[in-house]
């Protein structure tokens, strides 16, 4: 899954090693290291080293070995004394999801009761639909899995 990278990225140039970052973990195909912007001490990224910008252009496989590398960053932090009672993963999966460098990102955020950090739901949220709403949206995603995926 290594590849060179784009020459204008942040994150190809963070694994090329001609940027510098506080690395916390790396293996052939990923690489983990500190948010220079941390929502909460301790907050780590975890990338894949093929640039690619969305979770859905990464190869079959991938997402796994992605999920893997967040899974150890995460065991890590609970046992690295920074205060960590939980951790929260979160990939902002294109721009208008909040995505701010085009480059696929898992971010691992050590949490505590009462950190301050959260997510905030919209308006609405809570609204239970109907089954019929839930069953056409379901339709329509599972006529883009394919029938190997399907349920």
């Amino acid at each position: 899954m290594s590849a060179p990278g784009r020459s204008d990225c942040i994150f190809c140039k963070i694994i090329r090693r001609e940027a510098p970052a506080s690395i916390v973990r790396e293996d052939d195909a990923t690489l983990a290291f500190m948010d220079i912007r941390p929502m909460v001490p301790g907050h780590v990224l975890v990338i894949p080293k093929a640039h690619c910008v969305l979770l859905e252009e990464l190869p079959a496989g991938g997402a796994g070995l992605l999920l893997e590398a967040a899974r150890e960053v995460s065991a890590a932090l609970r046992k690295s004394g920074l205060p960590c009672e939980a951790t929260s993963l979160y990939v902002a999966n294109g721009r208008e999801a909040g995505q701010e460098v085009p480059h696929l990102h898992i971010h691992v955020l050590p949490r505590s009761r009462n950190d301050g950090f959260g997510l905030r739901p919209p308006p609405g949220y809570g609204a239970t639909p109907g089954r019929a709403d839930l069953e056409s949206t379901a339709a329509r995603i599972r006529e883009r899995l394919g029938p190997s995926r399907a349920g």
